[in-house]
């Protein structure tokens, strides 16, 4: 009786906890998260006759990307330290724009933004480790067009969609202290428990990877301004999202990941804005890029380019429409550009580490 009892239950058809159980190691709950901050936000934009203010809008959402697998105490920091580091960011970028800042003083704000942006991931343990988001943020918006008189109202657009994003982020809290009765298993684990490190501030790793990024994205970004191709800060983000992290190992497979992963984005991009859609279709595609990119993300990086690219493009396409082919080739060459010199960047230092720790020939 009991092994046909222990068949039966091996053979039932899977019941709608199992599927739950099933779905949220898929990160669907983060993902649909992420996906809500960005789109909801930008049908209001829609309906205001502003979607070229989707950057800030977009930005913002980003908020909805940190805190993922942490308890809701420790969640309540790092994603509000995350905002604020958003939120300075654009408000950087956007007083770049408006000022019409020279290129010196452009670099300038972003050394400071990726040596910001690294300190403060170590120091509070933000997830992902690296300046992205920040770097991006401020990039974007420093290049978008800006008048003094929209300032304030392209910023509050920031600070609305982030205070969305945060709550959205937040919510969790709320809706497990409400099933407090409900099956063991029914919600996804939180084991992640980043802790407060002041010594970051003194670690050689941390102050390593910021060399490599500061150097990475000055080089790859005044090629792509010598060379003359459009949306440079492509090349600066795609170094800042192959450099690794502070203490994590060398290798190059990521800038292989980005280079493969962004080509077939720029072809399903290229499938997608090409017709000509609607503004309502790229809406839909942003919000399914960023829920791709959030289940693929941790699984698969040159997978999770495959939505995260046209995520990108779309966005920046709303923001200051260009000729599409022109677009998705400036994504491809600077995301190559970029990637091969982190690479480089990522060769070098491997080598100039090995040499310090090879053992001193015995005479």
């Amino acid at each position: 009786m009991g092994a046909g009892a222990g068949s039966e239950a091996a053979n039932r058809p899977e019941g709608l906890f199992d599927r739950i159980k099933n779905l949220r190691r898929l990160d669907v709950e983060v993902a649909t998260r992420a996906a809500l901050a960005t789109v909801i936000p930008l049908i209001v934009l829609i309906a205001l006759g502003r979607i070229d203010w989707a950057p800030y809008a977009t930005f913002g959402a980003m908020t909805a990307l940190y805190g993922r697998s942490e308890p809701y105490r420790i969640r309540l920091r790092t994603v509000s330290v995350a905002a604020l580091g958003l939120l300075v960011s654009m408000a950087l970028g956007v007083a770049m724009a408006a000022s019409g800042a020279a290129l010196p003083l452009l670099a300038a704000g972003l050394v400071l933004v990726i040596v910001a942006g690294l300190l403060l991931a170590a120091a509070v343990g933000l997830f992902p480790p690296t300046p992205i988001f920040f770097v991006f943020a401020y990039t974007v918006c420093s290049q978008v067009p800006t008048p003094v008189d929209e300032v304030g109202p392209r910023l509050l657009v920031g600070v609305i969609a982030t205070a969305f994003a945060w709550t959205l982020t937040m919510s969790g809290w709320l809706i497990r202290r409400a099933a407090a009765d409900a099956p063991t298993g029914l919600f996804k684990t939180l084991p992640r428990q980043p802790r407060v490190r002041g010594a970051a501030f003194h670690d050689s790793t941390v102050w390593l990877a910021i060399v490599q990024n500061v150097v990475g994205v000055l080089v790859a970004g005044g090629l792509a301004i010598a060379v003359g191709i459009g949306h440079p800060y492509w090349a600066v983000v795609s170094v800042v999202a192959v450099i690794p992290p502070p203490g994590a190992a060398h290798s190059t497979s990521r800038a292989i990941h980005r280079i493969i992963g962004t080509a077939g984005g720029v072809l399903v991009t290229g499938l997608i804005l090409l017709p000509g859609p609607p503004v309502w279709v790229l809406v839909l595609v942003i919000a399914l890029g960023q829920f791709g990119a959030e289940i693929l993300i941790a699984k698969h990086y040159g997978a999770a380019l495959l939505f995260v690219t046209p995520l990108a493009l779309t966005v920046a396409h709303l923001a200051t429409p260009v000729a599409v082919p022109t677009l998705l080739v400036d994504r491809l060459v600077e995301t190559a550009l970029g990637g091969i010199i982190a690479m480089a960047i990522v060769l070098i230092t491997r080598a100039v580490v090995n040499r310090r720790n090879a053992p001193s020939p015995v005479a």
